[in-house]
């Protein structure tokens, strides 16, 4: 009981010597870090022999049965301190092997007076060596801060390259523990990196003849056991001359031998050129291209490459050894080497090459031959990310052509990402004779303040979009002006009419995501295929949608009335039903819409939704005539539809010869007083008034009374007839008149698409 030791064992080198040591087994009491029981502590920074440990730095503590890893003295001593509170200690404790190695390869050249680990290589003493971290292969100390100068003459550069480099890793900035390289003579000098955690054949050029290297570990507690680096540093002025980069935009990237990035200056070009150009290049290199277009919240591009001169001589056609890969999706970002898309070699000249997206990599490798290599022209263009032809010029204009296609789609400039602002796009779609062309929106939103109003006209003044119809005669007619969430209705080009075109205008403030569209050229039908119909001759009428009072079917159809009436007249449309899918407000209405033209010549109002507005529930027209027009889409789901009343007018008339509506004070036909349909106009009871003798019914109620009424006069006048003949009398009584039946219901001007 109470019992314990503690032993100590004093390694002690020669002059140019240093202290290895390694544990082979390990298995001391207790866990750490508090290692009660028992522990070892290891001393490797030992400057001075005699000097109490309490005063050098702490190596670290260790027990249980995890294996201290292998250890070099800093200087010529080490010391180990085992401590054990057990009465016994067997041999099982541990064991391990000492070592006396030489010293000298962590010589690394000139040894600055203040420091055990801060050196100055010239070229004309040491041209290449040995480069290691003070105790390497052993764990590197704390709290070390160590200097590496190498300086070369003027046409030669260096070269470091880590065959071993183990670090602590503290996060991607390397914020602990670290080796920093600069492009120079000291750490004023460009930084070329910083590095730490693992690292694999890390490789590091200057771009002179000077390079500078900081090692720094920090005094801290956690118990870390990383190597340090092992590499090999090397002056030579046959490493590749940079002036081939310089000649364009391109820049050498800090630390490789000849890799270059290019950036984009805003669909601006150049030109990339094999090391040594116009001469051969060298043997036994590899440069990488990194040519990137602009790809931010405004602009979007992407890389083309067009061959001029090509001659890279290969020992097989498999281009194993010399070659050109090129990359054209953006590999390098996910360090896909592997998956390059194209590779050549020989003197046959590429085809020219358009990257997917902002990001084209280009590398080159000479293998152990020689030739004259490539020269190529980059071009950044704008990638606008619509499908279709676009327009030679690279502005956002694109042409869409049946005879190449039937059908597609077409979409704002990045959708589904935001449009960029300050941008002007037309669409232009180019039918055969005998063809229409339709529209479908399957998504829409644009920038825009509104907030109570729907996007539509001269509401929207901020971003937009237009659609025309283009006539043979090159005459454009506009469909309407769309923003905010007010998607187009289904729209289909007039008969006749082949060609149509979409505008999209943004200003230069906010985006948004876009419209996503479908485009079908499809051949003519009749004027009057699936309903509608000219309407003439009469002074009002009924319109209703197919199937009325049924819900129209989930499908395309495109119906166009045409209502003419006498001049000096107008036409006065109101709904008393209207039940269309959509929402002018929330969505537009892009499966269904009503289109009403009250000028021709102008844009129309369009319609969905359940609600009517004070604007839409009683439309006039500007002059004697009007179109309505009702188109879905293959994507409909079918709702109620509509029924509207249809009265031919004289507006604010002073003397009416006929009907004056005392609140509208429209001046309509005397014919249509107490026809039950109110030809006024919207709250205006005037035709209908005072009709007392006048029973309100609907018009099929009526259809069928009579209808019945007439069935049943015919039976009874068939049994009136057997019963005279069954009496044989000889005088056959007078003809007793009796009222007739009307012979026809009372014209209700009802008007349907089977009508006209």
């Amino acid at each position: 009981m109470n019992h314990s030791r503690q032993c100590i064992y004093v390694f002690i080198a020669a002059e140019d010597e240093r202290v290895k040591i390694t544990f082979n087994k390990f298995n001391l009491r207790g866990a750490p870090p508090e290692c009660n029981h028992e522990f070892i502590d290891l001393y490797t920074e030992i400057d001075d022999p005699v000097k109490e440990l309490i005063e050098t730095p702490f190596g670290g503590r260790y027990c249980g049965k995890t294996l201290p890893r292998t250890r070099i003295s800093m200087y010529q001593t080490l010391t180990i301190s085992f401590y054990s509170d057990a009465s016994t200690v067997t041999p099982n404790a541990f064991q391990g092997t000492y070592e006396f190695v030489n010293a000298s390869k962590y010589s690394i050249g000139t040894p600055a007076p203040s420091s055990i680990c801060t050196f100055t290589v010239y070229h004309d003493r040491k041209k290449e060596g040995l480069f290691v971290s003070p105790t390497y292969p052993g764990v590197y100390p704390k709290n070390l801060h160590c200097q590496y100068r190498f300086l070369g003459r003027a046409g030669q550069r260096v070269r470091l390259e880590f065959m071993d480099f183990d670090l602590f890793y503290g996060g991607p900035h390397c914020p602990f523990d670290h080796v920093k390289v600069f492009d120079g003579k000291t750490k004023n000098d460009p930084l070329i990196g910083t590095y730490c955690g693992q690292r694999r054949n890390l490789m590091v050029y200057s771009s002179a003849e000077n390079l500078y290297v900081e090692f720094n570990t920090l005094r801290r507690t956690a118990d870390t056991q990383n190597r340090g680096f092992s590499g090999f540093f090397e002056f030579s002025e046959g490493f590749v001359n940079l002036a081939f980069i310089g000649k364009y935009d391109a820049q050498h990237i800090r630390g490789t031998e000849c890799d270059q990035k290019i950036l984009s200056k805003q669909e601006s070009n150049g030109t990339v050129f094999s090391p040594n150009w116009p001469f051969l290049y060298y043997a036994n290199i590899v440069c990488r291209y990194y040519i990137y277009g602009m790809k931010d919240a405004q602009y979007l591009e992407k890389v083309r490459l067009e061959f001029d001169k090509f001659e890279i001589p290969s020992k097989d056609e498999e281009c194993n050894e010399a070659y050109l890969k090129l990359y054209l999706q953006g590999q390098e970002e996910r360090n896909a080497v592997d998956e390059y898309d194209h590779v050549f070699c020989g003197e046959t000249t590429p085809p020219t090459l358009v990257s997917d997206g902002p990001r084209l990599m280009l590398i080159f490798s000479s293998g152990s031959s020689q030739g004259k290599g490539f020269k190529a022209r980059y071009t950044f263009e704008t990638d606008y990310r619509v499908p279709g032809t676009p327009s030679p010029n690279r502005t956002c204009h694109f042409i869409y052509k049946s005879e190449s296609s039937k059908t597609g789609d077409f979409n704002s400039p990045r959708y589904p990402s935001n449009y960029p602002s300050s941008l002007y796009c037309q669409y232009v779609f180019k039918g055969l004779p005998g063809e229409q062309v339709q529209f479908v929106f399957n998504y829409f939103k644009t920038k825009s303040s509104l907030i109570s109003s729907h996007g539509y006209n001269e509401m929207c003044t901020e971003d937009w979009i237009e659609i025309y119809q283009v006539y043979p005669s090159s005459r454009e007619n506009k469909f309407g002006r769309y923003c905010s969430r007010t998607a187009p209705g289904p729209i289909v080009s007039d008969v006749g009419v082949h060609d149509m075109k979409v505008m999209l205008n943004t200003d230069n403030s906010d985006v948004a995501s876009g419209f996503s569209a479908t485009y079908l050229f499809f051949p003519s039908k009749p004027k009057f295929s699936d309903c509608g119909g000219n309407i003439t001759g009469t002074s009002n009428g009924i319109i209703i949608s197919p199937g009325f009072p049924s819900p129209y079917e989930p499908h395309q159809q495109i119906c166009n009335w045409y209502i003419t009436v006498q001049q000096f007249h107008k036409v006065l449309l109101s709904f008393d039903y209207f039940l269309i899918e959509g929402d002018p407000l929330e969505r537009g209405c892009p499966g269904a819409v009503v289109r009403v033209w009250s000028n021709l010549s102008l844009p129309p109002m369009e319609l969905c939704g359940e609600r009517m507005t004070n604007q839409t529930h009683q439309i006039l027209s500007s002059s004697s005539e009007l179109k309505l027009q009702f188109v879905t889409a293959d994507k409909a789901v079918g709702s109620g539809g509509f029924r509207a009343i249809w009265t031919e007018v004289k507006e604010a008339a002073t003397t009416c010869k006929d009907l004056l509506c005392e609140r509208s004070r429209f001046c309509i036909s005397s014919t249509l007083r107490c026809n039950q349909i109110s030809n006024c106009g919207f709250d205006d009871d005037t035709d209908e008034n005072n009709c007392t003798k006048e029973v309100s019914m609907d018009i099929y109620l009526v259809v069928g009374l009579s209808v019945g009424a007439a069935v049943f006069s015919m039976l009874a006048l068939c049994a009136a007839c057997h019963r005279k003949r069954k009496r044989r009398g000889d005088n056959v009584p007078a003809f007793e008149h009796r009222p007739q039946p009307p012979r026809e219901a009372p014209s209700m001007h009802l008007i349907s698409m089977e009508s006209v």
